[in-house]
């Protein structure tokens, strides 16, 4: 009896607990009020500190640290506010675009939501909320939520500071400083340009195999047939024909699903070969080779990549001008939304040692 009276009481202390976490949560830490009225709660700064530690790979935040999470909070819940009421607007079709961006971006091909759960319940064994929330600390929903109101911010932010964003771009001296820190990055490994036919085996090999034959031999009576192949690929989508640069790499041979000996004896072969018919087990394929380049370090003025018409110096700008933006949209983010906050506009409900001791919690 005693036994089942200890375990009935360690139950009752396990719900009080998880009852005074769910208090805990729900404690309004500010309520914003720019355009509507809308409480920033402790479970909602938990959630983002928790998606900061995961996306930082900070272990944890000092109490200041934890402030300054909750002012970004409170200034992006004002600054959404704020772009609501002039009617700047972000649909859930655009939050999911910009979802499956992220992920496409970093597989290779689009995605629909359907085939990015398939591709992670695959390799992972969970459910793409599960995932998220791993990956996160938000679930599916509070991440889509989070998204949301960065497009609106951005969008906000953007309209508010368009004219003064045009001029940030980064200067000559800028460009060729980042030149001569980052040298040994611009180089061109040995690579060969070809044009790449591929037959796919589909349910009839041997009609494939056929096909591959007469457009190779097509292609060895005279180049101009090249041309010809491209623009008729598409015919019945029998074939896929097309020029492809590839680079003397160990990487680019396996994404070629080459083996590393294929790849050295193309770059044995020189201008004009046309290689024999190969089998995979998707398809039958030949290439020849268009073009030879040498490994070389580029100058500012050599183009970043053959067929190219965007030398190096081009590519710095672009990449240094929207790093200067995107710290440009972020200042300017701040600075509209510590414009927004007034005492009629944000209520904040802790502060001092109250605020301290929620915080000191999480």
């Amino acid at each position: 009896m005693k036994r089942l009276f200890i375990g009935i009481a360690f139950s009752l202390t396990v719900a009080a607990s998880v009852f005074a976490q769910k208090n805990s949560d729900l404690t309004p830490l500010a309520v914003i009020k720019h355009n509507k009225s809308e409480t920033v709660t402790a479970k909602q700064l938990r959630s983002r500190i928790e998606f900061l530690k995961k996306e930082t790979g900070v272990e944890s935040f000092t109490l200041d640290q934890k402030k300054q999470i909750l002012d970004s909070l409170i200034s992006e819940k004002l600054v959404a506010q704020a772009a609501a009421k002039e009617g700047i607007t972000i649909s859930d079709s655009q939050v999911n675009a910009a979802f499956l961006n992220t992920f496409s971006q970093q597989l290779g091909q689009q995605v629909t939501e359907a085939q990015l759960s398939d591709f992670i319940e695959r390799q992972t064994g969970k459910t793409l909320g599960v995932y998220m929330k791993d990956q996160t600390g938000m679930s599916l929903e509070e991440y889509k939520e989070y998204l949301k109101n960065q497009l609106v911010a951005q969008q906000y932010v953007f309209k508010k500071k368009e004219a003064e964003l045009k001029k940030v771009i980064a200067t000559d001296d800028e460009i060729r400083s980042a030149y001569e820190m980052n040298k040994s990055t611009f180089v061109w490994n040995d690579m060969a340009k070809l044009f790449l036919v591929m037959v796919p085996k589909g349910t009839d090999a041997a009609t494939a195999k056929k096909l591959a034959d007469d457009l190779r031999a097509q292609y060895q009576k005279s180049k101009s047939a090249e041309e010809k192949i491209k623009l008729s690929e598409d015919n019945g989508k029998k074939y896929q024909a097309g020029y492809l640069v590839v680079a003397k790499t160990s990487s680019q041979a396996q994404q070629l699903g080459w083996s590393y000996d294929k790849l050295m004896e193309l770059f044995s072969r020189n201008k004009g070969y046309v290689s024999e018919l190969s089998v995979t087990d998707n398809d039958y394929q030949f290439y020849s080779v268009v073009e030879k380049y040498n490994a070389k370090m580029l100058e500012l003025s050599d183009v970043v990549e053959p067929d190219s018409t965007i030398t190096v110096y081009d590519y710095i700008k672009q990449r240094l001008s929207a790093q200067k933006q995107s710290q440009f949209l972020t200042a300017a983010a701040q600075e509209i939304a510590k414009s927004l906050e007034t005492k009629n506009s944000v209520d904040r409900k802790k502060t001092g040692q109250a605020l301290d001791k929620v915080l000191e919690s999480m």
